[in-house]
C-alpha cells in the first residue's frame, strides 16, 4: 500500500491495490479506505485475498464501496464452494486461487483442472456477468492458455512477475499464453 501511488503513477497499466477495507475515512487507523485507495491512483482492489481473508459481509460492504467509487472488484476464492457463495455479491472479477498452490511452481490451470472449470460454471450459474480469474501458481504461456481453454477470462498473477529476474520478460510470456 505505500507504493500503489507511485506505482499507479509510474506505470502505464491499471493498478489495482490488494486490498481495502469497508470504513469511511477518519478514525480508522490501520485500515485503508476506498478513497485512499481511489486518491492513490488505484483502478480497483483484491479482496479476500487467502494471505488476507474477509468475513462475507466486509467482503459485500468493502465491494458496495469499490462499486460506488467507480473501482474495480476483485474477490478471490479459495474453492469451488466459496466461489458460489461470493458469486451472490456479482462482483466485476472473481480469481479462483487454492492457497496451497499460490506463490508455487504448479498452477490451478495443470494441478487441479477441475477447480477452474467448476468454477467457471459455478459463477456463470449465479453471476453470468462475473468474469473468472485463475490464479495459483501461473508461471507461463502454457498455464495461461490451459486457464483460459478450462473458461477463464484472465489471470490473476503476482509471484511469477515479483520474484522474476526480468519481470518484463515474465509479463511477455503471460501474455503469449492469450
Amino acid at each position: 500500500m505505500p507504493d500503489l501511488g507511485r506505482v499507479a503513477a509510474t506505470v502505464g497499466i491499471p493498478v489495482v491495490a490488494q486490498h481495502v477495507d469497508p470504513v469511511d475515512a477518519g478514525a480508522c487507523t490501520g485500515s485503508i479506505p476506498v478513497a485512499a485507495v481511489r486518491a492513490a491512483g488505484a483502478r480497483g482492489s483484491l479482496l479476500n485475498h487467502s494471505e488476507h481473508p474477509m468475513e462475507t459481509a466486509h467482503i459485500e460492504e468493502a465491494a458496495r464501496r469499490l462499486s460506488e467509487a467507480g473501482l474495480a472488484t476483485i474477490v478471490c476464492a479459495r474453492s469451488v464452494a466459496e466461489a458460489r457463495r461470493l458469486a451472490e455479491i456479482r462482483p466485476q472479477y472473481l480469481a479462483i486461487e487454492p492457497p496451497e498452490l499460490i506463490g508455487g511452481d504448479r498452477a490451478v490451470s495443470t494441478a487441479r483442472p477441475e477447480v477452474v472449470a467448476d468454477t467457471v460454471a459455478a459463477v456463470r450459474a449465479v453471476a453470468p456477468a462475473t468474469h473468472v480469474l485463475c490464479g495459483a501458481g501461473v508461471h507461463d504461456r502454457r498455464d495461461v492458455g490451459r486457464a483460459i481453454e478450462l473458461g477463464s477470462e484472465g489471470i490473476l498473477v503476482a509471484s511469477a512477475v515479483a520474484r522474476s529476474a526480468d519481470p518484463r520478460a515474465a509479463i511477455a510470456e503471460l501474455l503469449a499464453g492469450f
